[in-house]
């Protein structure tokens, strides 16, 4: 943590805090790496192989409860053809030159369900490239022609019978410059990848307690904090009473932070006593004063037409084909309204960060999601390079999108905290379940209409869309992905089959501000645009006397959609679709894409007590190769659950600007006993893996709500179904 700054390195992070300026020569991962000093070793950044032959892959991504790690670790294993039992993962420094993620513009991040897609090309040369070290050291060693040595199982061998192991070779091997073009294996030669050999590496220490997550960390005199947020989302501090609170035993001091006041202590029951005892006067100017049921409702009259949007902000197409003026002329087939609340991302550990600050270097030890913007807005606090900030990251409990935005909000509140400390004390922040809750941030409230006309065999013939939403690329750092338009709000719907299918489109997005912090929530945009789409469909194909999932096949074959085909018609025919259902039970069916794979459901629903029961679903995935089948049967389950626990209860509201909810006691979640079986179907693939974390869960929302029409014969326009 005492690395002298060079000049060069200056100019560089002037550059990049000052908003990514070109420099020659430089890239972005370039300068943003300026400081850093990582080791790479003789097998490249993403393997180390121990005299002993165990074989180490440096994941650039982290593991929270997604089970990346295995997937990662056996693209590696497959290429090098590893002994799978002695193959461990360890987390990687954070340099985005060496770990930059190519599906999150070179920056160093997991999201977007992109860690096995972004590393498989990365990944199966680092393997490739090591096993060809080992056989030309082999084959220098014996004295034979390289292409006569064979790899299996972590031991080089040659027909002689001359063989040795990883260990054995492995100071030989690491003399040999690796090739830059390795020869890759046929994926029909797999050995491992699409086993169900290839299961998690970290069961065994998440079991027993001994994985280390942010709130395991114990450092030398470190402190614990706790920070005091306003109500009302925009208030800042006006000025506060820390005299009660010094006085409760433990507490050492209490700050002014650019969020709010911070407690520091030496337990975290003595920072949570000295917060509650705080008084702080907020200045409410610019705070956000409506509640969720103004802003709904603001919303809706943009999408009517009885309000216009107001500055800068104007509709914006995301889809257009045909006469748009014919979208609303006709006579309707349908014409719906659908709405979706806020979104708690209510993850299992809350939001929590430890930070060791000593003059400009810092140091963080937590679940980081993106090392990147957690590097850069360090940086910007404590004035150093970003590469020189050094971050140890943990698994952590769960994000589901929450641990990644643009602002590092609570990392950065644990480096003010920890500068304010100073002299290299290693300061722990912890938020409550309270805070994780009320503090932001949250998916966003979200509106839609739809129009549809159809044809004479009740078809779309003309489709018009209008959503209104928050931005969540609003007030992106410079370079970050993005364009004219947030796709993040529109995905799911922008290039549906059934737009595609349509010969008129007129679909459109407005983003108006509100003061309500919003965030990616798992599947983004999917979370909304596909219950529209699928819950449209489904009342299309009613109106037009047709079994849904023959009307969906038709659009599929007029759209050239043959993926969702495919899983259409596998999830189908394993459910048994058209068969009888138990009494009481129907069945409803949605598909979508998202993150690069097609998922379809079914769901066999009943109401008890006019609440929705789910009992068993059907999944079929086309994510590509499937790399680790039972990882990809968990993230299913998984994801099916987090979506169904939103779609029937989830639901944030705000009273004068103020959240209703603090803890799942108003939160409500789905319990175990209320989880679904699920089973899940994986079409076979040749195709690059794509994504898998997040297309599970958009589909189970749909899924039921179709169940349901069947049930009752009405449509459910707004979520959650079952009300706090």
């Amino acid at each position: 943590m005492n690395k002298p700054v060079t000049r060069r390195e200056t100019l560089a992070i002037g550059a990049t805090l000052a908003g990514g300026a070109l420099l020659i020569g430089c890239s972005p991962a370039d300068m943003l790496s300026v400081g850093a000093s990582t080791k790479v070793g003789a097998f490249g950044p993403f393997i180390r192989i121990a005299p002993d032959g165990a074989v180490t892959v440096i994941s650039k991504h982290i593991e929270f409860g997604q089970g990346n790690h295995a997937g990662l670790a056996a693209i590696v294993a497959e290429e090098l053809d590893a002994d799978w039992d002695k193959v461990r993962v360890e987390q990687a420094p954070a340099n985005a030159k060496l770990y930059g993620n190519k599906l999150m513009g070179g920056t160093q991040g997991t999201g977007g369900s992109s860690a096995i897609p972004s590393s498989w090309d990365q990944l199966r040369q680092a393997g490739a490239a090591a096993r060809a070290m080992f056989v030309e050291a082999a084959a220098k060693r014996w004295g034979v022609p390289a292409g006569e040595v064979t790899v299996a199982n972590g031991v080089v061998a040659h027909a002689s019978g001359k063989q040795a192991s990883f260990g054995e070779l492995v100071e030989d091997a690491a003399k040999i410059a690796p090739p830059q073009a390795p020869k890759l294996k046929d994926t029909k030669a797999f050995t491992l990848i699409g086993t169900p050999r290839v299961r998690r590496k970290d069961s065994l220490a998440k079991s027993t307690g001994t994985a280390r997550y942010t709130q395991d960390v114990r450092l030398p005199d470190m402190l614990t904090a706790m920070v005091a947020h306003p109500p009302r989302f925009g208030a800042t501090v006006k000025s506060f009473d820390a005299a009660a609170a010094r006085k409760v035993p433990g507490v050492v001091e209490v700050y002014k932070i650019p969020t709010g006041v911070a407690v520091v202590a030496n337990s975290t029951w003595a920072a949570k006593q000295g917060r509650d005892a705080l008084k702080v006067e907020w200045d409410e100017a610019k705070a956000e004063k409506r509640g969720s049921a103004a802003l709904l409702q603001q919303f809706k009259d943009l999408a009517s037409g009885k309000a216009q949007p107001e500055g800068k902000v104007k509709w914006q197409a995301f889809e257009s084909r045909g006469d748009a003026g014919a979208a609303a002329g006709g006579t309707a087939a349908l014409e719906a309204a659908y709405d979706f609340p806020y979104l708690a991302h209510a993850t299992m550990e809350p939001m929590d960060c430890v930070a060791i600050v000593k003059g400009n270097q810092a140091r963080l030890i937590f679940g980081s999601q993106t090392q990147t913007l957690d590097q850069l807005n360090t940086a910007k606090i404590v004035g150093n390079l970003p590469g020189a900030i050094q971050i140890e990251t943990l698994p952590a409990g769960g994000s589901f999108g929450r641990r990644a935005n643009f602002q590092s909000d609570y990392v950065a509140e644990c480096v003010h905290i920890a500068k304010k400390v100073g002299k290299g004390r290693p300061v722990k922040l912890v938020w409550t379940r309270e805070d994780d809750m009320r503090a932001g941030y949250y998916r966003p409230l979200v509106h839609h209409t739809v129009r549809v006309t159809v044809d004479a065999d009740g078809y779309p013939a003309t489709w018009r869309h209008r959503i209104v939403t928050q931005s969540i690329m609003k007030g992106a750092p410079p370079g970050a992905p993005g364009g004219k338009i947030d796709m993040t709000a529109v995905e799911g719907a922008a290039g549906s089959p059934y737009l595609k299918a349509t010969p008129v489109v007129d679909a459109q997005l407005l983003t108006p501000d509100a003061g309500v912090p919003v965030l990616w929530w798992r599947s983004v945009g999917a979370t909304h645009t596909a219950y529209v789409m699928e819950h449209t469909i489904d009342q299309l194909a009613r109106r037009a006397g047709k079994d849904p999932v023959e009307y969906r096949r038709a659009l599929y074959r007029k759209a050239g959609a043959n993926r969702h085909l495919a899983v259409l018609d596998l999830a189908a025919e394993k459910a048994g679709w058209g068969s009888p259902t138990p009494a009481g039970w129907t069945r409803g069916v949605a598909v979508h894409e998202s993150f690069g794979s097609v998922v379809a459901q079914v769901a066999e629903v009943k109401l008890e007590n006019g609440v929705p029961r789910v009992g068993r679903v059907v999944t079929a995935i086309d994510c590509g190769i499937a790399i680790a089948p039972d990882q990809i049967a968990a993230q299913m389950e998984g994801g099916t659950c987090y979506g169904l626990s939103a779609a029937l209860f989830g639901e944030i509201t705000l009273t004068d600007g103020q959240v209703d909810q603090a803890n799942f006691d108003t939160y409500r979640v789905l319990r175990n006993s209320e989880a679904p079986t699920v089973e899940t179907y994986i079409v076979p693939s040749a195709n690059p893996p794509s994504g898998v974390g997040e297309p599970g869960t958009p589909v189970i929302g749909p899924a039921v709500a179709n169940a349901l029409l069947t049930l009752t014969g009405q449509p459910t326009y707004a979520q959650p179904f079952v009300k706090a």
